[in-house]
């Protein structure tokens, strides 16, 4: 096994800290658009982060455009978190927040990048926040930033896709009251950070043996 890929037993055991993560992200959204929210994580895999253009291209071909909410975090895990939703997804994440249509129409735009960037930061914040808490590390994040409506072959910062990259891919369902959101999560880290992690996972694991 490759010091820089994770293991099934350690992609298990972050399966299991991912999924503790999103179910406080539930929470956390659910108190703030008041409506009863499902978040699951499917999967977890990991690939290189060179890959990933083409992998993003893949899996959001049949939606056209999309919409990316991007923050970057730092710690012992460190990295640039990519949140990517199918175009639409920020309106109908509004229409949950906001069912005035006079207000939605006058600021659109703006309550769908505000809206988008307010679920990004929990998400995120939840997710790799919640890993650092576990696994014995504190990160502090970069303001997000939000590029709505742009087509998956958008150029994105060449540095985020370094060989000396890994990229972990959580593929994630949104359920809002029977409307569903499709995203993904994806945490670009370095591979010094992935040795890191897998040394945590293996720590975490001590203390229930």
């Amino acid at each position: 096994m490759n010091d820089t890929q994770i293991s099934e037993d350690e992609q298990d055991i972050l399966q299991e800290i991912m999924n503790i993560a999103f179910g406080q992200a539930a929470a956390e959204l659910a108190e703030i658009i008041n409506i009863f929210v499902v978040l699951s994580v499917p999967y977890i895999r990991m690939i290189e982060a060179v890959d990933l253009p083409g992998y993003i291209q893949t899996e959001f071909s049949e939606f056209g455009n999309i919409s990316i909410v991007e923050q970057n975090f730092w710690g012992d895990f460190k990295g640039t978190a990519l949140l990517i939703f199918p175009a639409g997804s920020g309106r109908e994440l509004v229409s949950l927040l906001d069912d005035s249509p006079a207000a939605e129409f006058q600021y659109s735009d703006i309550l769908e990048k505000e809206t988008l960037m307010e679920v990004g930061n929990i998400l995120i914040g939840a997710c790799v926040g919640k890993v650092a808490e576990l696994l014995k590390d504190v990160v502090t994040y970069s303001p997000p930033k939000v590029i709505v409506e742009d087509h998956p072959d958008i150029t994105m910062s060449k540095t985020l896709f370094d060989p000396a990259n890994s990229a972990i891919i959580l593929k994630t369902v949104f359920c809002f009251n029977e409307r569903n959101v499709h995203g993904f999560l994806f945490l670009i880290t370095s591979h010094k950070s992935v040795v890191w992690l897998k040394t945590a996972l293996a720590d975490f694991m001590k203390q229930y043996e």
